[in-house]
């Protein structure tokens, strides 16, 4: 292969590329102009952190916030816990403070303005957590209407112990200041030591079945407990609230705790979120919370929860698509941030569709019709160099025959695909021919004798 070769290759390489910059250019400018204007109607990106509001430090709130704030930081993503006291101080912070866009709630517990002001969503019910109504064994207590009269701990102020206990106590006429009833709202430990004591007739608490505070009490022979005979009409009339039971033996099979079996109330701890939580954090927290608490443990099939049930606000939407059809492919696959991107980004989908589908159709004819325009523009000049060559005009000769090695020059600079050769070679053929009968015409010219006068001999 001689040096000229590669020389020629890069030449036609070189030519390719100009023409690909030629007709796929202002596409190009056009597509990124389009998806900087089209950018600025997705949806910001997620924040770095966010912050949940839980329950006391020692409750059970606060160390699944905990274990969500591990699951999300491996994702680059930092779950700040917020104690508090409880349930109703949450709904306090979601409606009242601006930095506070997540909680963990006890189902039955939001005040009327949370439902009024339309601004909060649940996320998923978590897990359940029985209400135990604890109380002297040697009262004659079968039903919650039986605690009237008497000395009642319902639970903390702004807990979610207090404002189920308080509903359901209401809802059988037992009132504070009424009858001789006295609520006293004492901390979990306190209402718990107090009634070990006989200083309280009977102590409610929205607490888990592994919870030492309830192994403690079910081994007191002094403290019964009270079994929910009228469970599924409760469940009925409260539907945040599932109705349990726990088998003889179900907690500590040595110590056979309960001694019997019990019927139970429980809460769902929900996961509640306001329009200000970014929708892409969605998703992570419900993996974090399977991740949690698939398992089910004493009060739910394995699977059953997470779940949309037991919820008393509209269920976001990507909460709903998540528990019903999982991940989506890019959150399986890719991480949060450039799964979160793509998401974000599906509202430039169509335009950009829109934009490139015709691109796409007219660049094959652009580029067929740039590589023949290369070759057709010399047809004009050759027809009218074939033209007067055939009207036997002699006068601009020497003119078309510059023009005509001028074309085949350029000719042999132009750089066409193999596909493109035809319309190459027909135009050098009729160059050459067009040449030929120019040669022909100048031979008959030099050929003729001329007189000195101007005249033909003959």
């Amino acid at each position: 292969m001689s040096i000229a070769e590669p020389v020629r290759l890069l030449d036609e390489f070189r030519q390719r590329r100009r023409d690909l910059l030629r007709i796929a250019g202002p596409g190009v400018i056009v597509a990124i102009v389009t998806f900087l204007v089209a950018i600025y109607f997705v949806e910001p990106a997620p924040p770095k952190s966010i912050v949940i509001a839980t329950g006391e430090n020692a409750g059970r709130y606060h160390a699944v916030a905990e274990a969500y704030a591990r699951t999300l930081e491996r994702n680059d993503v930092t779950l700040k816990v917020r104690e508090t006291a409880g349930s109703v101080e949450n709904f306090k912070l979601l409606l009242g403070d601006d930095t506070v866009a997540l909680a963990i709630v006890q189902g039955g517990t939001a005040p009327a303005e949370a439902h009024a002001e339309n601004t909060i969503e649940a996320i998923a019910s978590l897990y359940l957590e029985p209400l135990w109504v604890f109380y002297r064994a040697d009262l004659p207590i079968e039903h919650l209407d039986d605690l009237k009269g008497r000395r009642i701990a319902p639970g903390k102020i702004g807990s979610g112990s207090q404002s189920l206990a308080t509903q359901l106590l209401e809802a059988n006429g037992v009132r504070d200041g009424q009858d001789g009833t006295a609520f006293l709202h004492q901390p979990t430990l306190q209402a718990a030591a107090s009634l070990e004591a006989g200083q309280i007739d009977a102590a409610m608490f929205v607490l888990g079945p592994e919870a030492p505070m309830v192994l403690q009490l079910l081994e007191d022979p002094d403290v019964a407990l009270m079994d929910f005979a009228r469970q599924r009409a409760y469940a009925r009339q409260f539907p945040f609230l599932k109705g349990v039971e726990l088998e003889e033996g179900v907690i500590d099979f040595e110590k056979n705790l309960p001694r019997r079996r019990v019927r139970l109330l429980a809460p769902a701890a929900n996961l509640v979120a306001t329009s200000a939580l970014h929708d892409a954090f969605v998703p992570l927290l419900l993996e974090a919370a399977v991740d949690q608490h698939h398992h089910g443990g004493l009060l739910a099939d394995d699977g059953e929860l997470p779940c949309l049930e037991y919820v008393s606000f509209p269920v976001n939407t990507a909460a709903r698509h998540y528990l019903t059809h999982g991940p989506s492919f890019f959150q399986r696959h890719l991480s949060f941030w450039i799964a979160s991107l793509i998401d974000r980004s599906k509202i430039m989908i169509i335009p950009l569709l829109t934009l490139f589908i015709p691109l796409f159709k007219i660049a094959p004819p652009v580029y067929r019709w740039r590589l023949r325009s290369r070759i057709y523009r010399w047809y004009g000049v050759l027809r009218r160099i074939d033209q007067q060559v055939r009207e036997g005009k002699e006068t601009d000769a020497d003119e078309h025959a510059a023009t005509l090695k001028a074309m085949s020059n350029e000719l042999d600079t132009v750089h066409v695909p193999l596909s493109y050769m035809e319309e190459f070679y027909n135009l050098r053929l009729h160059i050459n021919l067009v040449n030929s009968e120019l040669k022909e015409l100048r031979g008959k010219r030099s050929a003729t004798p001329v007189s000195d006068s101007g005249r033909d001999t003959s």
